[in-house]
């Protein structure tokens, strides 16, 4: 049997990625990888349509999301995997988020428009898939019309704390989104923990209430972290007891950085989330095309 090829944290148009989930899987299974998870941003409405292309793709469709948090009043995510997605509690959870991000696009407009930046709430949704907006579309929008290179430098400039068009988050809580997680029979892991930059104590605070809670993985290797954030957060799972989880975090084919089939292997030390996993039970994990496409 040939080694299997894990990608645990992509996106799709249901949230703020460029490929539609069918394309996302062909892109994919195009890149070597036999297992990938599609996590889109506080949504589930791509796993129906991404389940069908891994049938015909012939590789294994793992069903995620990625949950908004607010922890220690920063935010923070949390994977979500092997979920079941009909399950009503991660499901009315999700749709609660997705009501402020509603919300906080409209603001995130409302603010850059007294900057002098007019329409960017009717431009960015022009680059959603109509029903999740987030600061992403706005940084494609702001990067398309000449007013920043890349989507980091409209980060950097409009939207980040102190900035024109920063709207401060108000997600779940950490304890709430595990429970989410829990209730739909998933497994939490902490993603892109590097990308927080919280100092080793708030790193170990936060790794300590996720294992309170119930989470059981942490993204050692994904795009941004480097070789030795890799090596880093390896040890932060060995000795905090946590499974290994590895992710691109892809979005776009755009981001020549980041490639789906192109991560390296987790270090030997790491005990990988999908250990204990099943793939020929895939099959039974509850996402039957024909009664997964339920949310609003």
């Amino acid at each position: 049997m040939s080694e299997q090829i894990y990608d645990l944290h992509t996106h799709s148009i249901a949230s703020d990625g460029t490929l539609t989930p069918t394309a996302l899987v062909t892109r994919a299974a195009a890149a070597g990888v036999t297992v990938l998870a599609l996590t889109d941003h506080d949504t589930t409405a791509g796993i129906a349509e991404a389940v069908v292309a891994a049938q015909t793709e012939g590789i294994t469709l793992i069903p995620g999301v990625e949950i908004s948090v607010t922890w220690n009043s920063r935010t923070v995510h949390i994977v979500g995997l092997r979920v079941d997605i009909k399950q009503p509690l991660l499901q009315t959870g999700l749709a609660e988020l997705r009501t402020f991000r509603a919300w906080r696009a409209e603001e995130i407009g409302a603010r850059l428009a007294k900057h002098g930046i007019a329409d960017a709430y009717e431009g960015a949704r022009e680059f959603s898939n109509g029903t999740l907006i987030g600061r992403t579309h706005f940084a494609r929008l702001l990067v398309k019309r000449g007013l920043a290179l890349d989507n980091s430098e409209v980060f950097r400039r409009f939207l980040v704390h102190g900035k024109p068009g920063h709207v401060a988050g108000q997600w779940a809580t950490l304890e709430t989104a595990v429970g989410w997680i829990h209730a739909a029979g998933g497994q939490a892991v902490i993603a892109h923990p590097a990308r927080y930059r919280l100092t080793r104590t708030q790193l170990l605070k936060l790794i300590g209430e996720f294992r309170e809670h119930g989470g059981t993985g942490i993204e050692v290797v994904t795009s941004t972290h480097s070789r030795d954030e890799v090596l880093n957060f390896a040890v932060h799972a060995q000795t905090q007891q946590l499974l290994a989880s590895v992710g691109s975090d892809f979005h776009s084919p755009e981001h020549t950085w980041l490639q789906l089939g192109r991560l390296p292997p987790l270090p030997n030390d790491c005990t990988p989330i999908w250990q204990t996993w099943s793939l020929s039970d895939a099959a039974s994990l509850p996402v039957a095309p024909a009664r997964m496409n339920t949310e609003s």
